[in-house]
């Protein structure tokens, strides 16, 4: 599963930008992460739900 996240973090932010600097990168990264990755991005394994949305299903049912 990290293999495929890397894949996609790679082919999809970091190969379509130039970053001037490593703070630069790590920024854009980190942000790709917490706001497109973790929140938006749909995931087969949680039935097509982001991981936000898989945990907040999650915690729900367990209330």
């Amino acid at each position: 599963m990290a293999e495929s996240f890397f894949k996609s973090l790679k082919s999809e932010l970091v190969y379509h930008q130039d970053f001037q600097t490593q703070t630069m990168a790590k920024q854009a990264i980190f942000e790709g992460i917490e706001v497109w990755y973790n929140h938006q991005r749909r995931h087969s394994a949680f039935g097509y739900l982001s991981p936000f949305d898989y945990y907040n299903r999650q915690v729900q049912q367990v209330a």
